[in-house]
């Protein structure tokens, strides 16, 4: 009888120093894959945390596996989310609001970037040709938009708020960026909206800011959203996601310089830029408000793009934040 107890603590304390010097988080379930996710990338400066992420193994130390999809435009990232074969994205509330008008197919789950105090996210810009250097200049002007887009509202918004009559602000459609930028260069546009960073290279070359929603950023921000079905069949993996691009962020505003070679490597910095571009400061994990909701789904509606309410609730998830 003694063997066999003297056997068992034997057994105990061996098991108890092996616990103890196992690392931390390797327990049964830790650090395993909790599946792939797709995610479709435009090559814009908000999605910096995703490839901070990638770069630094966070998203496998949070046990996912993440896959990056390259897409060239917004058409082309919806289509993706539409068929399928996309989990997940960065967008905006509105186009959130236009994939759920039938039923509830996306959930924003965290803002992606949000303009802060010296970091707007897009500028209403005039032509250096054109004198006008303030919002009163812009009166009946007409500013090149890509219409019922994030831009369109963010530029009404900010025009209002700086006392600009909805008769006051014109707008016209001038759909590519590349185009906006090459005709306010010309001065055959007077007047053009833009994200940064190029609204910063745009001004480089000549353009004039007018104003930028860093005062508003109820506005101008964006969202990580993901498909309402992978949410609803994997939380855990769009969980472990978050958790990555926490951890990302925290990185990114220690220290933006760190990663300079990523912006010039994945294409979110023109070049000319690299060397003077400041990244901006990335929020931290909190999602959009009902108020600042609601306002984009006032405008959807004053503007013809949806005829129904779209209920915040079912659409944005606070739930699987870290």
């Amino acid at each position: 009888m003694r063997i066999t107890r003297s056997f068992f603590f034997v057994l105990l304390a061996l098991s108890l120093v092996l616990s103890a010097c196992a690392p931390a988080g390797s327990g049964e379930g830790a650090n395993e894959s909790t599946g792939t996710l797709k995610v479709a990338t435009l090559p814009i400066i908000d999605t910096l945390p995703m490839y901070v992420a990638e770069a630094e193994g966070l998203f496998a130390k949070h046990g996912v596996t993440v896959e990056l999809v390259p897409v060239a435009s917004a058409p082309e990232r919806d289509q993706l989310l539409s068929a399928g074969q996309a989990d997940g994205t960065i967008n905006e509330t509105l186009s959130v609001m236009l994939f759920n008008k039938d039923a509830i197919q996306m959930q924003a789950v965290r803002y992606a970037l949000r303009p802060t105090e010296g970091f707007g996210h897009f500028f209403i810009l005039a032509s250096g040709k054109s004198g006008i250097t303030d919002a009163q200049g812009l009166k009946g002007v007409e500013i090149g938009v890509s219409q019922g887009t994030v831009i369109e509202y963010v530029t009404e918004r900010l025009l209002r708020a700086e006392g600009l009559s909805s008769d006051e602000i014109k707008t016209i459609a001038v759909p590519k960026i590349p185009d906006r930028m090459a005709l306010l260069g010309s001065g055959e546009l007077a007047a053009g909206v833009l994200p940064d960073p190029l609204a910063s290279l745009a001004i480089s070359q000549g353009a004039v800011k007018v104003l930028d929603d860093s005062t508003h950023p109820e506005y101008g921000f964006s969202v990580y959203s993901f498909r309402k079905d992978t949410v609803d069949k994997n939380p855990t993996a769009v969980s472990a996601f978050l958790a990555a691009i926490e951890e990302a962020t925290s990185l990114i505003n220690a220290d933006p310089t760190k990663y300079t070679s990523l912006l010039s490597d994945k294409g979110l910095v023109p070049p000319p830029l690299l060397e003077t571009f400041k990244v901006p400061t990335f929020p931290a994990g909190e999602i959009p408000t009902e108020e600042e909701w609601n306002d984009a789904l006032a405008w959807a509606k004053e503007k013809g793009m949806l005829t129904v309410d779209v209920s915040y609730s079912d659409s944005v998830n606070g739930t699987l934040l870290p």
